[in-house]
Formats: structure tokens, C-alpha cells, sequence
């Protein structure tokens, strides 16, 4: 089991940058591959980025690709997103998530855990 706490939202104006944080504990970090995905209002809970357990091979929605980077380091047992260029459609509350799954997982319901959550506000 782990659990899994975000950090690093907030309000910035479009064309601004945020760095959200996801902090492990519990079961080895390295045990999971990882993802990120948000929630707009009335919407429903889309990918956004993932990353394998090991190797750290990388997958992305289109619509955030070339903007943002999610990273890992297992030493720490954290999660990141880099996130540049925002634009007011990226406002959503963002969830990092934790899957046993191999490999590139983009399904939300290979996901077993997840985070709380943390806003972000992008302005235009």
C-alpha cells in the first residue's frame, strides 16, 4: 500500500509555470508506475501524464504535450509535473496516482491509489 499527498498548485496567469510535487510513502516507491491526471468542474477525470516504474519512460495527453514533464526519483520517493505554458483549459484540480500495472498505463482504473489533490487556477 502507499499513500500519496500533492503539493504545489495554485493560481497563475496563462503563459505562467507551476511545479506540483507528490510525495510517497509506504510500499517501495519503485513498486508502481505513476501517473497524473486532473478533474475540471462537470467534467470528468482525464490523463495527463504517466511514467513507468524503473526505466521512467514518459507518455502524454496531447493536449498538455511539449508543455508539460513529469519526472520521478525513486531515491526520494517522489513524483513531479512540470508544468509551462498554462492556459486557463489546464485549470482543473490535478491527482497524482499510483498503479502495480507495467508499463505505460493511462487507464484511470489501473490506478489502485491516489492522492488528495491540488488546484490549479490558470487565468487568462
Amino acid at each position: 500500500q502507499v499513500q500519496l499527498v500533492e503539493s504545489g498548485g495554485g493560481l497563475v496567469q496563462a503563459g505562467g509555470s507551476l511545479r506540483l510535487s507528490c510525495a510517497a510513502s509506504g510500499r517501495t516507491f519503485s513498486s508502481y508506475a505513476m501517473g497524473w491526471f486532473r478533474q475540471a468542474p462537470g467534467k470528468e477525470r482525464e490523463f495527463v501524464a504517466t511514467i513507468t516504474r524503473i526505466v521512467g519512460s514518459t507518455y502524454y495527453a496531447d493536449s498538455v504535450k511539449g508543455r508539460f514533464t513529469i519526472s520521478r526519483d525513486n531515491a526520494k520517493s517522489m513524483l513531479n509535473l512540470q508544468m509551462n505554458s498554462l492556459k486557463p483549459e489546464d485549470t482543473a484540480v490535478y491527482y497524482c496516482a499510483a498503479s502495480e500495472s507495467y508499463g505505460i498505463v493511462r487507464n484511470p482504473g489501473a490506478y489502485t491509489y491516489w492522492g488528495q489533490g491540488t488546484q490549479v487556477t490558470v487565468s487568462s
